[in-house]
């Protein structure tokens, strides 16, 4: 009689392991993935296409207290953004861009819009996941100038200039980026020439050209 129930006993905890194996299966060592760092993606070559809106006026280069009038303009271009050591990258880009200004004078209302070829060379700083910080100067080639009359002068006209210097214009950049996502970049920057206007194309020479740019970035990777 002993022997039937530990026989029985035996029976029934055999069966019990058979079923729970069969309900909920072998168990399993699940791995999971390490926790995302920073640096992941930051060690990839991107290029990509930025533009946007431009706000640009000049400053004079003998008067500090004369300012002038602010015109609405445009940047476009291409990017490169090579990572060096985190959280360094050197962020080269190429830009079509227009800077000017507009003034009240005592003929009346004048407005010059200048066309550049804008070579900014930026060390780029990552400062948390999406957010980034650019600094560095700016090479400028001058393509043309329009100088814009209004009403007052002698003569309401405008002036074409297919070249406004055969120098090269050297300023610098500064500006702050934020990641909307992996591709998308909103982008804000300030620019200032060092060198001032001097050539006949210009209203009045000795002026320093700056302006405020808003606009989008898109990166491919």
């Amino acid at each position: 009689m002993k022997k039937l129930l530990y026989l029985a006993i035996c029976l029934l905890f055999a069966g019990s392991v058979s079923a729970q194996g069969y309900y909920y299966g072998p168990r399993r060592i699940v791995k999971r993935p390490p926790p995302r760092r920073q640096s992941d993606d930051f060690y990839k070559v991107k290029v990509g296409v930025a533009g946007g809106l431009t706000l640009a006026d000049a400053v004079n280069a003998y008067n500090a207290n004369y300012s002038t009038g602010t015109i609405a303009a445009f940047h476009v271009g291409l990017t490169l953004d090579v990572p060096l050591i985190y959280p360094l990258s050197f962020a080269p880009e190429v830009l079509y861009s227009q800077r000017g200004y507009a003034a009240q004078t005592a003929d009346g209302n004048f407005t010059q819009r200048s066309n550049f070829i804008d070579v900014p060379l930026l060390a780029k700083f990552r400062m948390s996941p999406n957010v980034n910080f650019v600094i560095g100067p700016q090479l400028s080639f001058p393509i043309s100038t329009t100088n814009t009359y209004d009403n007052g002068f002698a003569l309401t006209a405008q002036d074409h200039y297919n070249t406004t210097s055969d120098k090269t214009v050297v300023g610098g950049v500064i500006g702050v980026g934020f990641d909307i996502n992996r591709s998308v970049e909103l982008r804000f920057r300030y620019t200032y020439d060092f060198q001032e206007t001097n050539d006949n194309s210009y209203y009045v020479p000795g002026y320093h050209n700056e302006s405020f740019q808003i606009g989008l970035g898109f990166k491919f990777q």
